[in-house]
């Protein structure tokens, strides 16, 4: 199987979302917004809020009876991210650590299968599977049973006409998932790195909580967790001098793209008081990331909350997770105290 695709239970494989193109794009695109709404994704933010200051809480006690550092990956981000995306597709609790489990391998499985371990595409292709029977077994229930989830709303989307098909509902879900998870986390950590690393830019935003939003788009510009895309060409092309053939791979380095100083002025330094445009965090055009308002909405809850508390960087060199399409943390040790004083 490869890492664009998948295959359930033996059938012919599909391609996810962001690797097909119009007129096949253009459908699902059209069908997963209907369920994808702004009054959805708004309506996740009080829960958020809850579920970070709970996080919070505990990962301050973890590090007050230990050592005073606590791993923020692993205490509030991942786990944040996980929640706010099972809560709005309304998977039950019963499949959470399941689902935690597989996602870290079915975010990393967006590399090229070149650069996998055997192990790692095994892994990715055991967790794609999963997250697809989990898909047709709550799609199951739903169909029984409609809920206030994205899950439900997607099967009102498939049973309407034209709608989505078992297979196109399943790689979309797990789509979802699998990027979801990696991708919110991801920002969460990377933008948390660059405010320890920059103080006077974690000053600026104790002291501008209300900026919250533009803050997280130059976050997102500086280190965004989209690093790198892969794509065929479809027929010859010419970019910058370089001849591309056709059927030819291109790595398009989203990360560099970001940080071009013909489009940002000093684009190496952080400054949340700019209002940044052209973000390519969550990609660009007809393939920008579905699930992006998601990301944004937990990052700025979660950067908010941690602000607020006395919090500073406990290693030199946090370490990544050596993936090259999400590249995030893969832990990020700090030293967390209770809330600052006005």
């Amino acid at each position: 199987m490869r890492s664009q695709e998948l295959s359930i239970d033996g059938g012919p494989p599909t391609r996810f979302l962001a690797m097909q193109d119009p007129p096949d794009h253009t459908r699902l695109r059209g069908l997963v917004s209907r369920a994808f709404t702004p009054r959805m994704v708004e309506g996740l933010r009080s829960r958020t809020r809850a579920h970070t200051d709970r996080l919070l809480a505990e990962a301050r006690a973890v590090a007050e009876a230990g050592d005073g550092t606590v791993d923020l990956v692993s205490t509030v981000f991942r786990p944040l991210g996980g929640l706010v995306l099972t809560e709005m597709m309304g998977i039950p609790d019963e499949f959470h650590q399941q689902a935690f489990d597989y996602s870290a391998d079915s975010a990393r499985g967006l590399d090229p299968d070149f650069t996998l371990t055997p192990e790692q595409a095994t892994r990715r292709d055991e967790g794609r599977l999963w997250f697809a029977r989990l898909t047709a077994e709550l799609a199951r229930r739903r169909r029984a049973e409609p809920g206030d989830d994205l899950i439900s709303d997607l099967v009102r989307v498939q049973d309407g006409d034209d709608g989505l098909t078992d297979d196109e509902l399943a790689v979309i879900c797990v789509n979802l998932l699998a990027a979801g998870f990696g991708a919110t986390a991801a920002q969460m950590s990377n933008s948390a790195l660059a405010l320890l690393r920059n103080p006077d830019q974690l000053r600026w935003l104790r002291e501008h909580a209300d900026r919250i939003g533009p803050a997280v788009e130059e976050l997102l510009r500086f280190d965004g967790p989209l690093f790198l895309l892969t794509r065929a060409a479809l027929e010859p092309v010419e970019v910058a001098g370089h001849e591309i053939a056709a059927g030819e791979q291109v790595f398009l380095a989203m990360g560099s793209a970001s940080h071009d100083p013909a489009v940002y002025p000093d684009p190496d330094r952080l400054d949340l008081s700019r209002t940044p445009t052209k973000i390519l965090g969550y990609g660009h055009g007809i393939h920008f990331c579905v699930a992006a308002p998601v990301a944004r909405l937990a990052t700025q809850v979660v950067l908010n909350a941690l602000a607020a508390h006395d919090v500073e960087l406990a290693v030199d060199q946090p370490v990544f997770n050596g993936a090259l399409v999400i590249r995030t943390l893969a832990e990020l040790p700090v030293r967390l105290g209770g809330p600052v004083s006005a």
